[in-house]
């Protein structure tokens, strides 16, 4: 299925709208300590598709991120990797070989390789899991879809994490329509807010480096306010200081703040590429949430991304329905006020190299509710 496999130059990975696959994740990733690999392949068009008329090679890479467990374990995490997606009925086997063509490049002590997939769910197309507004009711087991996802594989050894690392589940909004399409697209209440917003003088500016000491106090009030991990004020450092100009998959980052007279309100990373912006890291305030900065600040960045020339717009995670008491549903409820299309990924599949390693690092992972390595 796979031929003429080969590590590559970080600076090589092709350019793509998933900014977790470029150069630039890469770089960022090094700066706070975590190796990484480039690998290129090819397959046949016959080896991932149906009805093939015309069976040319497709030339595709990934990224591999080397998190260190221990003093001399490590794994293999591939965020929103591979970016080539087959379709379902060869999407295991294609894995398997992949996984198994990784070996020989990872270091001699790496278990396992865990797939933080944002392929489609098999599931979405099914009525007994999806309704009509494109929820994802509920899924199969566990051994369900272990059993669906390794079907015609040699080995039988993809296993569904029990956690998800990178967002399963999140919005798309097309920004290829007018901006007054977009608005006539959002809900009601979406569109009165960003409107309430800009009567009460809510304004949004591109800050810099000078300014990350706001972002921190903003990200360090929302994470205590929701009980979410917080990264250190370095890896948002990262983020806004690396260029990745020169190489094949760079990025544009935004910093951007919503205040009212100075005052910060909110505050939101923006990163584009390919033809995709991300919303990929939010933070507000405690206080004055009634001047709906937060609003004010989606709309300045949908605004900026259609002015750079982006196609979608990526929202970065929501709930997979609107179940009241998901962690998850303040933002479903937010951001699909924007409108835009609800997407549901595969989340993150393990392929062990040895298995004794492996389960007890999952047992590990079960009791500390997940093990970081995004």
């Amino acid at each position: 299925m796979l031929s003429d496999v080969y590590r590559k130059d970080i600076d090589e990975l092709y350019k793509t709208s998933i900014v977790q696959q470029t150069a630039f994740w890469s770089i960022v990733k090094r700066k706070i300590g975590l190796d990484s690999i480039a690998l290129n392949f090819k397959s046949k068009k016959s080896n991932l598709y149906n009805d093939i008329i015309s069976d040319s090679t497709i030339n595709s890479d990934l990224l591999v991120i080397i998190q260190k467990v221990n003093n001399t374990d490590s794994i293999a995490y591939v965020p929103y990797g591979p970016e080539l997606e087959p379709e379902n009925e060869f999407q295991g086997v294609f894995l398997e070989e992949l996984s198994e063509s990784l070996r020989s490049f990872l270091p001699k002590k790496c278990f396992m390789v865990r797939y933080d997939l944002c392929w489609e769910s098999f599931w979405t197309k099914d009525s007994s899991f999806i309704d009509n507004q494109d929820n994802l009711i509920t899924e199969p087991s566990i051994k369900s879809q272990e059993i669906r996802f390794n079907f015609n594989t040699i080995n039988w050894n993809l296993r569904k994490s029990e956690t998800n690392i990178l967002p399963t589940n999140t919005l798309y909004l097309d920004l290829q329509s007018e901006l007054n399409t977009i608005l006539e697209r959002m809900k009601p209440k979406t569109r009165y807010n960003i409107k309430l917003a800009q009567k009460k003088g809510v304004t949004v500016r591109i800050a810099d480096l000078s300014d990350l000491s706001i972002w921190y106090s903003l990200y360090t009030e929302t994470a205590n306010r929701n009980g979410l991990y917080l990264n250190d004020i370095k890896y948002f450092k990262a983020i806004l200081t690396t260029k990745a100009d020169t190489t094949k998959s760079p990025a544009d980052v935004y910093y951007l703040i919503a205040e009212i007279d100075n005052k910060p309100l909110a505050a939101m990373f923006l990163i584009i590429t390919g033809n995709r912006s991300s919303y990929l890291y939010g933070a507000s305030s405690n206080i004055n949430r009634n001047y709906m900065a937060t609003y004010a600040l989606q709309w300045f960045a949908i605004r900026l991304s259609k002015e750079k020339g982006c196609k979608e717009y990526d929202m970065f995670g929501i709930s997979p329905n609107k179940d009241v008491t998901h962690p998850l549903y303040g933002l479903y409820r937010f951001k699909t006020g924007f409108g835009g299309q609800i997407f549901h990924g595969l989340g993150c599949w393990d392929y062990p190299f040895d298995h004794e390693k492996y389960n007890i690092f999952k047992s590990i992972e079960i009791r500390n509710q997940g093990f970081h390595i995004n």
